[in-house]
């Protein structure tokens, strides 16, 4: 995924306190690849480059809801620690981890505003059975 960014040195921090690597062999100095758990790739673009790819203007994701991505923990701690680490680097928590029993997780938004939902699912959960 793409994701337009204000300051690209800013998110490339970020997202690497988040646990992302950055590949260096697709970036420079418009662009940061970052790779989470050698399955999602996210195109940190400044906005300049970020618009060569298209005519549409860029939303303000801190203030208008553009896309809810979202990330699957294998357990709770490491929901609690992404979302400490998003804290921590300057992200906000717009929504607090909330423990379902079945499901637990909140949501987290990078300093652009980006917000990156988070869960963790019990995967021996069965719903109950009516009667």
């Amino acid at each position: 995924m793409n994701l337009p960014v204000a300051d690209l040195a800013r998110s490339t921090t970020f997202y690497g306190a988040l646990g992302f690597a950055k590949n260096d062999a697709f970036s420079n100095e418009q662009a940061s690849a970052m790779v989470w758990s050698n399955a999602i790739s996210v195109m940190l673009l400044e906005h300049a480059f970020y618009s060569t790819f298209t005519d549409k203007p860029i939303a303000d994701t801190r203030a208008v809801s553009a896309v809810l991505n979202c990330l699957s923990f294998d357990d709770k701690p490491a929901v609690d620690a992404f979302h400490a680490a998003a804290k921590s680097a300057g992200g906000s928590e717009p929504r607090a981890i909330e423990d379902k029993g079945f499901m637990y997780g909140g949501a987290i938004e990078d300093p652009d505003g980006h917000t990156w939902e988070t869960m963790w699912m019990d995967q021996n959960w069965t719903p109950p059975t009516g009667a």
